[in-house]
């Protein structure tokens, strides 16, 4: 179980956002080069942050800034704008067990049961996490580092 590099990249981007959007203006090509990630790549994921309500986007002269309080921003709502099946594809049952086979055959209303469970929490446990913590996080490891 992982979850998506979507996510972590769209994470980065709110970080660089909150560090610097106020002072610089944070573009995607920006946000690449600090991610590491193709400029397209960016800009899908800051498409979806801003389509949820996450982050602005200046018309015309770009320039990306957060739209909403870090105490606003969970690790939930990140993952499901850039990534809406990152649960799904968290915990998932194979596609093809054989009917043939009794187990095969059950084995998804087996699971179902189970991984509903494991969803919700999961669900839950990144709705407790959010951009505020993980700034704050980020704080602290650069004030260990000095």
């Amino acid at each position: 179980m992982h979850i998506s590099n979507k996510c972590s990249i769209a994470v980065h981007c709110l970080i660089f956002i909150n560090e610097y959007g106020e002072d610089k203006k944070v573009t995607s090509e920006l946000l690449s080069l600090s991610t590491g990630c193709n400029p397209v790549t960016i800009r899908n994921i800051v498409s979806a942050m801003k389509k949820d309500g996450i982050i602005e986007v200046k018309f015309g002269t770009g320039g990306a800034t957060l739209a909403v309080p870090l105490q606003d921003i969970s690790l939930y709502r990140i993952c499901s704008a850039v990534d809406p099946k990152a649960i799904e594809k968290m915990i998932g049952i194979h596609s093809t067990p054989s009917p043939f086979c009794p187990v095969g055959r059950n084995i998804g209303s087996v699971l179902d049961r189970t991984y509903d469970i494991l969803k919700e929490d999961i669900i839950s446990s990144m709705k407790s996490v959010t951009m505020e913590k993980i700034v704050n996080d980020y704080h602290g490891i650069l004030e260990s580092n000095e």
